[in-house]
């Protein structure tokens, strides 16, 4: 980019990690000014708003369903968070660069 700084910057405008891979599984990024996000960049922001909603709908279920859970239960619910864990820290590591 050109008149870009040293962290990847180019004025306001800056690679943003998308809460979704791309079309060989890598990582997926769109140059974004959050001044001005356009349609990926808010498309982008509901995803990352409803995982994180569901991550904590999930720890809710995890909280009252932890003592009283089957073994198959407890499977079935380490997936899920799992699932939930992975997607937040993909939008936690996005928020950083």
């Amino acid at each position: 980019m050109n008149g870009g700084g040293s962290d990847g910057t180019d004025g306001a405008r800056q690679l943003r990690l998308l809460p979704w891979y791309g079309l060989h599984g890598g990582p997926a990024y769109v140059i974004a000014d959050p001044e001005r996000p356009g349609p990926v960049s808010r498309y982008a922001d509901v995803v990352e708003a409803t995982h994180l909603e569901m991550a904590a709908v999930l720890l809710g279920h995890a909280r009252e369903l932890a003592d009283e859970a089957t073994p198959v239960e407890l499977r079935h619910l380490v997936a899920e968070l799992t699932q939930a864990l992975t997607d937040t820290l993909r939008i936690a590591s996005g928020v950083r660069r």
